[in-house]
């Protein structure tokens, strides 16, 4: 399965009314919530997994402590994904990021832009502030809900 079809099939589960949706063959695995608990997005297998393999990794307590801390040091509002899609955070390959850390925003400004059936969507900061923290990769897939970026 291609990138473009997986890009369509979040499309088209995001503009559903599913809540959930599974997909699976010898070589591929699918897996779609809209649901509020942490799912697994996308995964992709080469081999066959055992049973019993956990499919996500453990993390250890002290690990867990550590991203836990992580994500309750940075300030601020987190701005969400409207959509499923490709997150760009420049207009352009070739041009600037459209914010950075600590960029002051204003209200309205693009921060970044969501693909998403060959439709840039922009979005705009929610308020005046400043940008504290990018939590997506140029060029990565965005799921509906997944925080983008955060401004204080």
């Amino acid at each position: 399965m291609n990138i473009n079809e997986i890009k369509d099939l979040m499309a088209q589960f995001d503009s559903s009314s599913l809540r959930e949706f599974s997909y699976k063959n010898h070589t591929d695995e699918l897996s779609f919530s809209k649901n509020e608990q942490a799912s697994l997005a996308v995964v992709e297998q080469k081999a066959p997994v055992q049973t019993g393999q956990p499919a996500v990794p453990e993390t250890s307590p002290a690990q867990a402590e550590v991203l836990e801390e992580s994500v309750t040091s940075v300030e601020g509002d987190l701005v969400e994904s409207p959509l499923v899609g490709v997150a760009y955070l420049s207009p352009a390959p070739d041009k600037e990021a459209f914010v950075s850390v600590g960029d002051t925003v204003k209200k309205g400004q693009t921060m970044l832009i969501v693909e998403a059936m060959k439709i840039m969507n922009e979005i705009p900061a929610p308020k005046d502030g400043v940008v504290t923290e990018i939590l997506v990769a140029n060029e990565e897939v965005v799921e509906f809900g997944k925080g983008l970026v955060r401004i204080k």
